[in-house]
């Protein structure tokens, strides 16, 4: 899958990401970069974004990245924060691959406004099922 088109139908597969309105905007080696825009069904009870927003983002970004090149690779752990409040109605997230190993791989994910202002920062360990 090279084509970003080809790689963006795939992945609309994957409906709960699709449907909150994931969008993959870049795909490079071990890296992805996803996006949305908040509205109304982001909101939680108080009028703020839900923490879910975030972790669906961050575990897309890191779907992604892991397996836009050579599906197979689930999530086994993950762990967020949830770090800010965004200052604009546009949402990031950016994966950095820390470790690739034989089985196991851990990325990061840095959750952003589009402003860059700090949301959520996490930690996501995939397994190979391959």
């Amino acid at each position: 899958m090279k084509d970003i088109e080809k790689i963006r139908d795939f992945f609309g597969h994957d409906r709960y990401a699709a449907d909150t309105g994931a969008y993959i905007e870049e795909v490079g080696e071990n890296y992805a970069k996803v996006s949305l825009v908040l509205d109304e069904r982001h909101k939680n009870a108080v009028g703020g974004v839900m923490g879910g927003v975030y972790f669906t983002l961050a575990d897309f970004a890191f779907a992604v990245a892991s397996n836009w090149q050579n599906p197979g690779t689930v999530s086994i752990t993950s762990d967020i924060s949830f770090i800010g409040v965004p200052k604009s109605g546009k949402v990031i997230a950016e994966t950095e691959l820390i470790k690739d190993g034989r089985s196991t791989c851990c990325y990061n994910v840095k959750v952003t406004d589009d402003l860059g202002t700090p949301l959520a920062a996490a930690k996501i360990v995939g397994f190979k099922k391959q």
